[in-house]
């Protein structure tokens, strides 16, 4: 092995160790007047006026009856009475369930052709309020 090119050094030259914080490394100085660390508060930049109050007001939000009403019943704001319910549905015979049945027929599955009737998944869907009673939407399946 061989001996380093530096002998280590003596007791009295390494650098006295330091209380608190290291001080920062190069190039940063703090402006005149602020100690390191300090961050003035945020604010408006220079030229802009300063922040007003925001009042914040919660507006009622009004549903629109065409939002997507499908098979489930959907929340809404009635039309008629104002009231904010869920939607009551109900299956009726629509556009597509007669095609179905006619189609049915047409390829010769006579027994079979009165299936669509008894499937809610070829019906239409009428969403009415519960408390009125009043038509809220329609979703047809054609």
């Amino acid at each position: 092995m061989s001996q380093p090119a530096y002998p280590p050094p003596s007791e009295g030259q390494y650098p006295p160790p330091s209380q608190g914080y290291p001080t920062p490394q190069g190039g940063y100085a703090p402006p005149p007047g602020q100690q390191p660390g300090y961050a003035p508060p945020p604010g408006p930049p220079a030229g802009y006026p300063p922040p007003q109050g925001v009042t914040v007001v919660a507006q009622p939000v009004a549903v629109v009856a065409c939002q997507s009403m499908r098979e489930c019943p959907v929340r809404v704001s009635c039309p008629s009475c104002r009231a904010d319910v869920m939607t009551a549905t109900t299956f009726e015979t629509g556009t597509m369930t007669w095609l179905l049945v006619g189609i049915l027929c047409i390829i010769g599955c006579w027994p079979c052709c009165l299936i669509p009737f008894c499937v809610e998944g070829c019906k239409d869907v009428i969403h009415t309020c519960p408390n009125c009673q009043a038509q809220v939407g329609v979703y047809r399946r054609m």
